[in-house]
């Protein structure tokens, strides 16, 4: 609940809010408070009536006025611990008018009739009035009105036992009359400012919740909105995949870890065959299904460690950690039938879709990936022109073990790269685009 804390018009005579949700939700927070406060001053009240007792029967022995004060006594500590009982086990009873007020009523009455029934000094009666009245103010959580209700009863009954009993001279009267009422005057100031502090702290302090609340929002919205805009900065939109620039940042930190730990290090350049013709003849909305029906085949043949990227357009790029060449053509045999196992609706039988996989090893003591994207590059272009719908390897199969290949082209020939003779122009020109552009397409 948001609060102007600068507005003067937020309380009323009464030091509460004129918002009568705000003022009870108020009322609510001090709940606990203000019942250990009553809790404390009945038990409070209840012993001084009973040392009160004492001396009433010092001063006037087995007399009927002693008795007559310590029934009344008797009832108003009884009347006080019962209601303490009552608080303690029913907290809400410290906020409701009636038991708090009709206790309050007694008590004063009973105060009263001793001034009527014990012959005691004069300058005694009024402090103990006057602690009475500070006493209504200070010590019993009740509101304003009843408070001023409460003095003013006592106010009426010490003017009517004075003048019933006679006992004090009228300059004695008047002097304790403005007294009481300078009392009452002091008190109500004092506890309407008291009133007026706790319930502007309190609208501080709602006003404290919301304005962290709103922060957390807001730098929940912001931690969201960034991993948002890292995503976006990472991911190629349309298959989920690392884009381009990523790629190439993943890629780097497993070149260095396999040249840090001596361990193979595989790609795959992966082209969807005849995709320019797909998207000719079915529309760009059913090439881009296509692509990313590749890139969750991708994803499904691959490990956790492994990286794949789109390079762009139609052609996909990975890098398989650990992985040699005859570990690669397993991983793009796989990836090819799986590609060729695809079904689209869109699609007619007569357009069956492919893969084209061209595959390369980082040889020892490249410090770039470079060479080896060419070797794969390569390899890609080799199978293209093969016939497609195929895996070409740029090496030599492991000795004795071809049959367990036999998916894949090993050409052995296609692993050397020579600086002045390079595979294909094609493959030159991929390798010069910068990171951050696309390559040119394939066929």
């Amino acid at each position: 609940m948001a609060v102007n804390l600068g507005n003067a018009g937020l309380l009323n005579w009464r030091a509460e809010f004129h918002d009568p949700k705000m003022e009870a939700l108020f009322r609510h927070s001090i709940l606990s408070h203000n019942a250990c406060q009553l809790s404390l001053a009945l038990c409070v009240i209840a012993l001084l009536f009973l040392v009160f007792a004492l001396a009433d029967y010092s001063l006037l022995g087995k007399s009927e006025g002693f008795l007559l004060l310590f029934s009344a006594r008797l009832v108003t500590v009884t009347t006080c611990l019962l209601l303490a009982l009552a608080v303690w086990r029913q907290p809400a009873l410290a906020q409701r008018a009636l038991p708090v007020n009709l206790v309050g009523l007694f008590s004063i009455t009973v105060l009263l009739l001793t001034l009527l029934v014990r012959p005691l000094h004069e300058g005694l009666h009024v402090a103990s009035l006057v602690v009475a009245s500070m006493a209504l103010y200070l010590f019993l959580p009740n509101r304003l009105p009843w408070m001023l209700a409460g003095n003013a009863y006592l106010l009426v009954g010490f003017v009517g036992t004075t003048l019933i009993s006679a006992s004090l001279p009228p300059v004695l009267i008047m002097t304790s009359l403005l007294l009481l009422l300078f009392t009452n005057l002091l008190g109500w100031l004092s506890i309407t400012h008291l009133k007026r502090l706790k319930r502007l702290q309190f609208s501080m302090l709602l006003e404290e919740r919301s304005a962290n609340r709103r922060l957390k929002e807001e730098i929940a919205e912001r931690k969201a909105l960034e991993a948002r805009l890292r995503y976006m900065a990472c991911t190629d939109g349309l298959t989920g995949v690392a884009n381009r620039r990523h790629f190439f940042e993943l890629a780097t930190q497993e070149l260095r870890r396999a040249r840090r730990d001596g361990t193979p290090l595989a790609i795959c350049m992966v082209d969807v065959d005849l995709f320019k013709r797909l998207n000719d003849h079915h529309g760009h909305a059913v090439g881009d299904m296509v692509l990313t029906r590749v890139a969750d085949c991708c994803r499904s043949v691959l490990r956790e460690c492994d990286v794949v990227g789109r390079y762009g357009g139609e052609e996909f790029v990975i890098v398989l950690p650990l992985a040699d060449l005859a570990t690669a053509a397993i991983v793009g045999e796989r990836l090819r039938q799986q590609v060729s196992a695809l079904k689209l609706p869109m699609l007619p039988p007569q357009t069956p879709l492919s893969v084209t996989v061209g595959i390369s090893q980082l040889a020892p003591g490249e410090a770039r990936l470079d060479p080896a994207l060419l070797r794969a590059d390569r390899a890609l272009y080799a199978g293209k022109a093969a016939g497609r719908n195929c895996v070409v390897v740029a090496g030599a199969p492991p000795p004795g073990a071809s049959h367990r290949y036999a998916g894949a082209l090993w050409w052995p020939e296609l692993a050397i790269l020579l600086d002045e003779a390079p595979a294909t122009a094609a493959a030159v020109q991929a390798a010069a685009v910068p990171a951050a552009e696309p390559p040119p397409d394939r066929f």
